[in-house]
C-alpha cells in the first residue's frame, strides 16, 4: 500500500471516529449522516483496494456512546447491521424467505433486562460489548415498564427517541438548542436529575426481543409477545414474498410515512429481519455485524447544487440563528430555497461564505432541508454586529459543554423576542387563537395595534382596517375576531404556558397548577421571599422555582398579567383523573363538536377519565374523534393509513360516557 493511500485512510478514520463520538454522545454534529455515509463508503473502497484495515477503522468496530457511569458487559453483544441503499441487495439478502420491515429509529439504543417479571437492568449499547448501566434513570423513560407479565429471564433491545413535536417544543422553551431529536435524546441521558429527564419526553421503543425463556421461533411472534407483555414495539410490516416489485412498493409506502411525518419519531432508514429466527441465528459474524441478524436500508438522499443568495439571521426568544437562503432547487418532489444553518459553529464547519457561495443541499431523511457541504466559498461569512430587528449590539456566546458558538441580541425588549412570545401565546398549545400567524402578528406589532397580550382582545377596534390589508378581507378578518373571542375562555395551564415564563414549559405549568390554584400561585410568586418556594413540587426544583418567582416579581410582568386577566375567563381543571374509562388510551380530536361546549371540554373529560389527548395522529393514537367520519382531511387520511379507528362524538359518548355532555 502506498503511503499516500495509508495517510488518506488515516485521515478518513480520524474524521469518521470524531463524528461518531459526537453523534452518539449528544454533542453538536461534526458532519451530516449524508457526509458520514459517503466518507465511510470511500474508506471501505480504499480498504478493499489495499487489502488493509486500520485497527481503529469504523468499518471494523461498533461506534460507541460514552454515557458516564458504571460499565457493564452485555449478555448478548449488540452488534450493528450491514447497510444497503439498493432494494436489489435487500431482495438478494432475503433469499426469498419471509421478512419483516420496521423503522430504523434514530436515537440511543438501550438494552433492558427483566427477571421474575421485574425490570432489573437498563444498559446503553456502548461499543456493542460493554455499555453503561443507567437503571436508575428507567423511571424517567416512557415505555420501560417496571413490571411485566412474563416471570422468566428476558432481554430486549430498543431505541430511546424523542418525537419531532417534543424536540421542537424543547428548543422553543429551553435556553439550550440541539440540532436534532437524536442529539437531544442522547444528551438527555447524561443528566443526573430524573425529573429533568422526564420533562424531555423520551420514549423507549423495543425493536428486538433478544432473549426469552419461552420458545418463540418467529420474529413476528416475538414482537407479538412484547405487545402481550405491555410493550409498544416498533411499527412493522411482513413481506411474505420479497420480490423486487413487492419490496420497492413497501419501501415507497413507508417512505411516504417519513416525508409526510406520519411517523412522529426520527428515523434514518428501515430495518429488514428474517421471520425465521432460527435461520437468522445461523449467520456468521464478520467485522462488527452478524450477516443474518438483519439488514439496514438507508435512503439515497437526493442532493442538489445551488448558489447562496444570502444568510438570513432569524431572531428568536433566545438566539439569532443563521438561515441559508439560496437559489430554489427541486428535492424529493418539493421546491426548497431555505435551510437552517443552526449556529455560528456549523457555518464555520461548513465554510459558509457570502452571496454566490456554491452549496450542496439535501432533505435529510426525506424531511429537513440541510446544507451538507460548501463546494466553493465566495466572499466572507458576515456575523451581524447589530440585531437585524432592533439594531441593539449582538454578542457571541460559547456553550460550556459543547463549545458551540451562538449569536444573541443584548436587548431584552427586542421586538423580535416579543414576537416569538406572541407566537407562543396564540399557538394551539397556549391560547389557541386560530388564524393569527407569526407574520400576521408582526404586522399587528408594526402597525401599533399590539404591544402586549391584552391588546389582542381589542383587535375588533381595527377590524375594518384589517379587512383592507393585502392578503386579508372581510371574511378572514371576521374569522380572526371569532377566534379571539373563543380564546377568552382559557384553561389555567394553557394561560400559564402562553406567558413564555423562562424554564416553564407545558409540563412545568401543569405541575405548578397541580399544587396551587392559579390565583394563589400568582399571588404567592409575587410576594414570597424564598426563591426555592416551589422547589418541593415534583419536577420543579430550585432553578425552575427561582425562574418562575423572579418573572412574577417584575412589575412589568405583573401589569401584563393583570391586564390580560381583565380580558379572559380562566378555568382550572384538576390534574388528577376522576375515573378510568379512557385509561391507557390516546385520542386525537379534530373538527367541530356538538355535545361538548368545545374541544377543550372534551379533552378535559378524556383526561379526567385517565386518557391522553394528542395534537396529531401517530402510531400511538388509539382513536381519532371526528364528527365527519368520512372526511378526506389529512388527519383522517393518516388514521386510515395507520389502521386507527375514526369515531364520531356520539360513538365516543356511547363507549366512554359523559353524563354532562348529553
Amino acid at each position: 500500500m502506498t503511503e499516500d493511500k495509508r495517510q488518506q485512510m488515516r485521515q478518513f478514520v480520524e474524521r469518521l471516529n470524531a463524528a461518531s463520538d459526537a453523534y452518539y454522545n449528544g454533542q453538536p454534529e461534526l458532519m451530516t449522516d449524508y457526509e458520514w455515509d459517503a466518507l465511510f463508503d470511500r474508506l471501505r473502497q480504499l480498504e478493499e483496494e489495499t487489502g488493509e484495515t486500520l485497527p481503529d477503522s469504523p468499518t471494523a468496530k461498533v461506534s460507541a456512546d460514552d454515557v458516564k457511569g458504571q460499565k457493564e458487559e452485555h449478555e448478548f453483544p449488540a452488534l450493528s447491521l450491514a447497510k444497503t441503499k439498493r432494494p436489489e441487495e435487500l431482495v438478494k439478502w432475503a433469499e426469498g424467505r419471509p421478512i419483516w420491515l420496521s423503522w430504523k429509529l434514530d436515537g440511543l439504543t438501550l438494552v433492558a433486562t427483566y427477571d421474575g417479571g421485574r425490570l432489573t437492568k437498563v444498559v446503553t449499547r456502548g461499543n456493542g460489548h460493554i455499555g453503561t448501566n443507567i437503571t436508575h434513570l428507567a423511571q424517567a423513560i416512557n415505555g420501560l415498564p417496571a413490571r411485566i407479565k412474563s416471570a422468566g429471564h428476558t432481554v430486549i433491545r430498543g431505541e430511546a427517541v424523542i418525537s419531532y413535536e417534543d424536540f421542537e417544543r424543547f428548543n422553543m422553551e429551553s435556553d439550550e438548542e440541539y440540532a436534532n431529536p437524536r442529539n437531544l435524546a442522547s444528551g438527555s441521558l447524561t443528566l443526573k436529575d430524573v425529573n429533568e429527564i422526564k420533562q424531555r419526553h423520551i420514549r423507549w421503543i423495543p425493536f428486538t426481543l433478544v432473549y426469552t425463556d419461552e420458545e418463540i421461533d418467529a420474529w413476528g411472534k416475538r414482537m407479538d409477545w412484547l405487545e402481550a407483555n405491555g410493550f409498544k414495539p416498533v411499527e412493522r410490516e411482513l413481506i411474505a414474498n420479497p420480490t423486487l416489485e413487492e419490496v420497492e412498493t413497501v419501501i415507497a409506502r413507508w417512505t411516504e410515512k417519513v416525508t409526510h411525518r406520519i411517523n412522529p419519531y426520527p428515523v434514518d432508514g428501515l430495518v429488514i429481519s428474517y421471520d425465521d429466527t432460527a435461520y437468522a441465528a445461523t449467520g456468521a459474524v464478520t467485522g462488527h455485524h452478524a450477516t443474518r441478524a438483519g439488514l439496514a436500508f438507508k435512503w439515497q438522499d437526493e442532493a442538489a447544487e445551488t448558489e447562496l443568495d444570502h444568510v438570513e439571521w432569524s431572531c428568536a426568544t433566545n438566539t439569532i440563528s443563521p438561515v441559508a437562503v439560496f437559489r430554489p432547487v427541486e428535492l424529493e418532489g418539493t421546491t426548497v430555497k431555505r435551510a437552517s444553518l443552526c449556529n455560528i459553529s456549523e457555518c464555520r464547519r461548513l465554510g459558509i461564505g457570502g452571496s454566490g457561495t456554491r452549496l450542496s443541499v439535501i432533505k435529510a431523511n426525506k424531511i429537513i432541508p440541510k446544507v451538507i457541504k460548501v463546494i466553493e466559498t465566495v466572499g466572507e461569512f458576515d456575523i451581524p454586529g447589530k440585531c437585524p430587528v432592533c439594531c441593539a449590539p449582538t454578542e457571541i456566546s460559547i456553550s460550556g459543554m459543547s463549545d458551540t458558538e451562538t449569536l444573541h441580541c443584548t436587548n431584552d425588549a427586542c421586538p423580535a423576542k416579543q414576537l416569538k412570545k406572541f407566537t407562543r401565546f396564540v399557538s394551539k398549545e397556549a391560547m389557541n387563537i386560530d388564524g393569527i400567524s407569526e407574520q400576521t402578528l408582526a404586522k399587528f406589532i408594526n402597525l401599533g395595534w399590539v404591544g402586549e397580550y391584552a391588546d389582542l382582545y381589542h383587535l375588533r377596534e381595527h377590524q375594518r382596517e384589517l379587512a383592507g390589508l393585502e392578503g386579508f378581507g372581510e371574511r378572514s378578518a371576521a374569522n380572526i375576531m371569532a377566534s379571539v373571542e373563543k380564546s377568552r375562555d382559557a384553561e389555567a395551564h394553557r394561560l400559564l404556558f402562553a406567558l413564555s415564563i423562562p424554564l416553564c414549559g407545558a409540563d412545568v405549568c401543569k405541575r405548578l397548577l397541580s399544587a396551587y390554584p392559579l390565583a394563589d400561585l400568582l399571588s404567592t410568586a409575587r410576594t414570597v421571599e424564598n426563591l426555592d418556594h416551589f422547589a418541593h413540587i415534583p419536577g420543579i426544583g430550585p432553578e425552575k422555582s427561582a425562574s418562575f418567582i423572579n418573572w412574577n416579581r417584575s412589575q412589568a410582568n405583573q401589569q401584563l398579567v393583570d391586564h390580560l386577566l381583565c380580558e379572559i375567563r380562566v378555568s382550572q381543571v384538576s390534574e388528577v383523573p376522576q375515573g378510568n374509562k379512557c385509561a391507557g388510551l390516546t385520542f386525537v380530536i379534530t373538527g367541530d363538536v356538538y355535545h361538548f361546549k368545545n374541544r377543550n371540554e372534551l379533552k378535559s373529560y378524556i383526561e379526567s377519565e385517565g386518557g391522553k389527548v394528542a395534537g396529531s395522529v401517530s402510531g400511538a393514537t388509539s382513536f381519532l374523534i371526528n364528527n365527519d367520519v368520512e372526511s378526506t382531511s389529512g388527519k383522517n387520511k393518516k388514521a386510515k393509513l395507520l389502521g386507527i379507528e375514526i369515531i364520531s362524538e356520539d360513538d365516543f359518548i356511547s363507549r366512554f360516557g359523559n353524563p354532562d355532555a348529553v
